[in-house]
């Protein structure tokens, strides 16, 4: 796939020079902290050092004093209390946290995930009329429930109480709840707006800690679940959440509970390998997320609050092998999907995707939409058949809105929710294809030419030179990476390539070098043989005729046998 480089600008050459000065980094490194905001000592030394002491005071947060209060009074009177979560990784690690945490102080507990088929997302009436059936007095929401209004109402009349922990961004009108912890209301002044679900639930246990008197070491043992939320939701990785998702990351590394032990071993990540970021978004989180998927997730939270390694792997092992089904369908209709776009491509051009087919899984469809997006860069959407109406999820490019596009073609759709980037929607079968006409007239109408390459956006251009452990091991100490924080990505210029070979008819591996430097490093470019991705063919033959290039890429460690190396790993090749 062919990018847009947007290489950031330098920073101001005082602050580069500054920070140079006051914490000991080369200007390379200076200005590349600069540039995402770090450009004091105190900033780097907070960005560096991560410390749980500096967590924001949960009280802060509007509502959290009635939430606090009134789930101690629904202790003190010994009612049942129903921890209530999504069936995705947040959602499911949020009721493993609250629960969990809840049972050493509580019995009167049960936690409920609505049925992905039969409920669908968040609050749903089935979930409220179990509550007030069976003699729940308060419902503890996490990670859904901010735009509930008629659910919340229907269990206040019913008798039940709702206190919710969400991190969606609430409607004009929020639900008539008891309390509702948002720090995306516009009437919180919670400092830092960008917590995940799970993150909520864990102020709201913080508070109710402080409130009792209750070592708050104790509530930190569940880092290792709310790191993996951070991670799996997408969550900015920036002030607060660097914090938890740090203190997270330490302890899956050393002391993770049974049910992520379990996860990792499952996952076979490899035994002396440091857990990072990356390996929670593409090991650990679609194992968990795999249940929610297909079948029911309350098998994934039953694994995450195991208290013995035996049960914990013996429900891994079924947890995985449900994430072998999943990417089984998503491989199989992602397949179908490719071929479908291609034979639309031969009878005409379009800027948009939407797909349809009656018998694909509803629960993969949001992962074929991105896999859709990775071969052909424009706005996607795909449908299934569910209840007797169309559902789907949509995904978009780089700049691009399709939530906006979507809410132009509302008059076609049942409900439909989402951001910037992805959305969900629902509507009469036979609506199908005036929407796709509609959303295909929208689409054009928006999309410019920027929006038709994704965009790759590079901190700094250096020189093969500056590829040393020196600049590596300040890089590292930069983690853990994600949206807000990305891993650095560097180009060079006017570079040629030797030792040239294909592994395992997909990657390639090379040496670089540039003109003037004495560094030549190893280069392996995941994928970047495959004929179907990247056109391999021609950059295989570009890099063995010794034709120049400029090359984007992250520096990472490789080690074999004992040995030490830094490699590049290549995002991008651009031939002169």
């Amino acid at each position: 796939m062919e990018y847009n480089w947007k290489i950031k600008e330098k920073a101001p050459a005082a602050a580069v020079e500054g920070l140079s000065a006051a914490i000991n980094v080369n200007p390379t490194l200076s200005n590349l902290l600069v540039n995402r905001g770090i450009d004091t000592f105190q900033k780097a030394k907070d960005f560096f050092r991560p410390d749980l002491d500096r967590l924001h005071d949960p009280f802060l947060m509007r509502d959290m004093d009635r939430a606090v209060e009134r789930l101690s009074q629904g202790m003190e009177r010994g009612e049942k209390i129903l921890i209530y979560g999504d069936y995705d990784v947040d959602g499911t690690t949020s009721v493993a946290m609250v629960f969990g945490y809840l049972s050493r102080f509580y019995p009167h507990l049960e936690f409920y995930i609505p049925d992905r088929y039969k409920e669908g997302y968040g609050i749903s009436e089935t979930g409220v009329r179990y509550a007030a059936e069976q003699g729940f007095g308060l419902i503890i929401s996490l990670d859904c429930g901010i735009k509930a209004i008629d659910k919340v109402a229907l269990a206040k009349s019913l008798g039940v109480d709702f206190i919710i922990c969400d991190h969606h961004t609430p409607g004009d009108t929020l639900p008539p709840a008891v309390a509702v912890l948002d720090p995306k209301r516009l009437d919180c002044q919670y400092p830092y707006k960008e917590l995940s679900g799970c993150g909520v639930g864990f102020k709201f246990m913080q508070a109710f800690a402080q409130l009792h008197g209750h070592p708050e070491t104790d509530l930190m043992e569940y880092l290792d679940l709310l790191a993996i939320s951070i991670a799996a939701d997408i969550v900015p990785i920036t002030g607060e959440n660097r914090i938890l998702a740090y203190g997270g990351l330490e302890r899956i590394n050393t002391t993770p509970r049974p049910g992520i032990r379990a996860l990792i071993l499952t996952s076979k990540i490899a035994k002396d390998k440091e857990i990072t970021i990356s390996d929670v978004v593409f090991k650990i989180g679609p194992r968990i997320n795999a249940s929610g998927r297909l079948e029911h997730a309350k098998a994934s939270v039953e694994l995450l609050i195991s208290d013995s390694l035996e049960d914990a792997l013996r429900r891994a092992e079924l947890v995985d092998d449900v994430n072998t089904k999943r990417k089984n369908f998503d491989e199989a209709i992602t397949h179908e999907a490719l071929e479908m776009i291609e034979r639309m491509n031969h009878e005409i051009t379009l800027k948009t995707t939407v797909l349809f087919k009656a018998n694909w899984n509803k629960g993969v469809i949001g992962i074929v939409a991105s896999r859709c997006i990775e071969r052909f860069y424009k706005p996607t959407i795909i449908l299934t058949e569910s209840n007797g109406k169309a559902t789907g999820s949509a995904r978009s490019v780089f700049g691009f809105n399709i939530y906006d596009a979507i809410s132009a073609c509302s008059e076609y759709l049942e409900q439909f929710g989402g951001h910037k980037y992805a959305a969900g929607l629902t509507m009469p079968v036979a609506n199908v294809p005036a929407f796709q006409a509609k959303f295909e007239t929208v689409v054009s109408e928006q999309l410019h030419d920027i929006h038709m390459k994704p965009v790759l956006e590079i901190d700094d251009e250096i020189l093969l030179d500056q590829v040393n452990y020196k600049v590596y091991h300040i890089l590292k100490q930069m983690a853990p990476f994600g949206p807000g924080n990305p891993e650095p990505i560097f180009c060079i210029r006017q570079a040629t390539a030797d030792q040239v070979h294909v592994l395992k008819d997909k990657h390639l591996r090379f040496t670089v070098s540039q003109p003037g430097q004495e560094t030549e490093p190893v280069c392996i470019a995941f994928g970047m043989a495959d004929k179907n991705k990247y056109e391999g063919e021609f950059i295989y033959k570009m890099l063995k005729a010794k034709k120049t290039f400029d090359l984007a890429f992250e520096i990472r460690e490789n080690t074999f046998r004992n040995n030490s190396t830094l490699q590049l790993y290549v995002k991008d090749i651009q031939f002169d």
